[in-house]
């Protein structure tokens, strides 16, 4: 075995013990399946899913919680092939957002009719089981500043009407591409509007308040509609649904475990508009952890334990403390997010380098499949995450194919261009002492292209660490949890818990790559580089 040989082995023997050390995905021989318990990006559906959460543990039920998936094609195609198995839903939503079925007069009277219709229908179309409504309704609710609304004298929706293209709007993603959300909104009142712009679910109260937009789409029971002292126009016309929410339950809940599904079932009807208002303005306004809240919840509907929280003074608590509060739970997704990274970049290294050395051989071919492999680099991350749910579901799996496929360029263009721009009269000299192709290549052309190769393997692993943040939209965890939720809940703290640990995280696996790049380069190659 060479030299190179055994530098190779032995930054490959590094990766693959990261890799089974830091693999946390593997559940112990027998252990019962838990239930996955999700939820959407916004304030409510967090407080929703962790009270399902936390009523099944409280009677002993196992649970895996996904919370903060993307929007409601991504939940809901999850829970179809049982990625999940329960999540908060709206019967609105699923009307029309889902279904596509048209409202009637008589369901926007009746809301028991509405919840019959996408009742009977997703039990007949899908598998999938509405548990009753828990109690309250959340609708949309379009609103403005007040300022707004008393210069123009804004009271309805259909007032809008009088002042086209004078306002733009702020949405988000989820409400400009549903039937019940921006176009079916602007069809049913004749609304222009001077422009739209798509924002997050947090960033849009900020963004009316700033005056960066005029009107935005809410939710009923929004904290923050109270927060920011805004006006929500009435639906005069009564476009949109009812909104009553309910448990939504997945087959193989149902199938697999009643017990559950039974469980989940005494949340209907328990709960208030009221109590939710309180709920989210305390999450959204006084940024106390949701945990805490959903337990207040349940105890104040009597399905809890009554222990006392003590956990609310964190939220009032410095940046530096909040921190500490959250160092074991930092520490684990740290970990699982380097096992995501370690794993995708061990198998985009183990695919790209032998794919750049082959191409080096057919030079006609190279650049077709290293610009196929560019094309791929040019798709947003949240698309190609969306783009492998109905093939692979959530998770980890889809979120490793993703980072992969985004880590393939970078090390496969810089093995090629290594070993081609390989110093040329060392490959004659090795050529004119008899050695074959292969030989030449194993003894001079990549050792001489080391250092290239690794600036591509360090330049995938810091795209792959920021990229991989991303992957908590299809619940595979890792640092992009707490950048997820602290983006819907408005906490900063809880977005820099995540961001300045994956800060960090890129700047340590840089590190450890440059040792190890110092590691494979041969002694003359380190020497000349000093």
């Amino acid at each position: 075995m060479t030299p190179l040989h055994r530098r190779w082995a032995r930054v490959c023997s590094v990766l693959m013990m990261l890799l089974a050390v830091m693999n946390p995905m593997v559940n112990p021989a027998g252990a019962q399946r838990a239930v996955v318990i999700a939820s959407k990006p916004f304030g409510e559906s967090y407080v929703l899913a962790e009270m399902f959460a936390q009523l099944l543990e409280r009677r002993g039920i196992a649970v895996d919680r996904r919370l903060g998936l993307g929007a409601t094609e991504v939940a809901f195609g999850a829970l179809q092939r049982d990625a999940i198995d329960v999540y908060p839903e709206y019967t609105g939503t699923g009307l029309l957002a889902i279904l596509r079925d048209s409202l009637t007069d008589a369901m926007r009277r009746d809301p028991r009719l509405t919840f019959a219709h996408v009742s009977a229908a997703f039990e007949a179309r899908y598998g999938v089981r509405w548990l009753p409504p828990l109690g309250f309704q959340n609708g949309y609710a379009i609103a403005v500043r007040r300022e707004t609304a008393e210069r123009f004298g804004l009271r309805t929706l259909s007032d809008l009407k009088a002042h086209p293209g004078e306002f733009t709007g702020g949405f988000t993603a989820d409400f400009l591409g549903r039937p019940d959300g921006a176009p079916g909104l602007a069809s049913a009142y004749g609304l222009r509007w001077r422009a739209v712009r798509p924002l997050a679910p947090a960033v849009k109260y900020t963004a009316l308040a700033s005056g960066a937009v005029d009107i935005i789409d809410g939710y009923s029971t929004d904290g923050l509609l109270s927060k920011y002292d805004l006006v929500t126009l009435d639906d005069d016309l009564h476009f949109f649904p009812p909104y009553e929410a309910a448990a939504l339950v997945g087959p193989g809940l149902a199938r697999d475990r009643p017990d559950a599904v039974a469980e989940l079932a005494r949340l209907s009807g328990r709960l208030t508009e009221q109590l939710m208002r309180d709920a989210n303005r305390r999450v959204e306004v006084e940024q106390t952890e949701v945990r805490v809240v959903a337990g207040e919840l349940l105890n104040a509907i009597g399905l809890g334990t009554q222990q006392p929280t003590t956990s609310a003074s964190v939220a009032r608590a410095s940046f530096a403390a909040y921190l500490w509060s959250q160092r074991s739970t930092i520490a684990a997704l740290t970990a699982r997010h380097l096992a995501l990274v370690a794993m995708a970049l061990a198998a985009a290294i183990l695919v790209a380098v032998p794919l750049g050395l082959a191409l080096e051989r057919a030079p006609r071919a190279a650049e077709r499949v290293l610009g196929a492999l560019g094309v791929i680099q040019t798709v947003p991350s949240i698309a190609l995450l969306a783009f492998m749910i109905p093939v692979l579901g959530i998770g980890t799996v889809p979120a490793l194919v993703a980072l992969w496929l985004y880590a393939l360029f970078p090390i496969a263009r810089s093995t090629y261009t290594g070993v081609r721009t390989a110093d040329a009269d060392a490959v004659a000299a090795c050529e004119a002492m008899g050695a074959s192709p292969v030989q030449r290549l194993w003894w001079v052309r990549m050792p001489l292209a080391m250092p290239t190769i690794f600036i591509g393997i360090r330049t995938s692993a810091v795209i792959t660490v920021g990229a991989a943040t991303l992957a908590a939209f299809i619940g595979a965890g890792g640092l992009g949890d707490p950048i997820v939720a602290g983006l819907a809940l408005a906490d900063t703290r809880m977005v820099l818990s995540g961001a300045l640990p994956a800060a960090v995280l890129a700047l340590v696996v840089d590190r450890v790559l440059g040792l190890l790049e110092y590691a494979a380069t041969p002694r003359y190659l380190r020497r000349a580089t000093r």
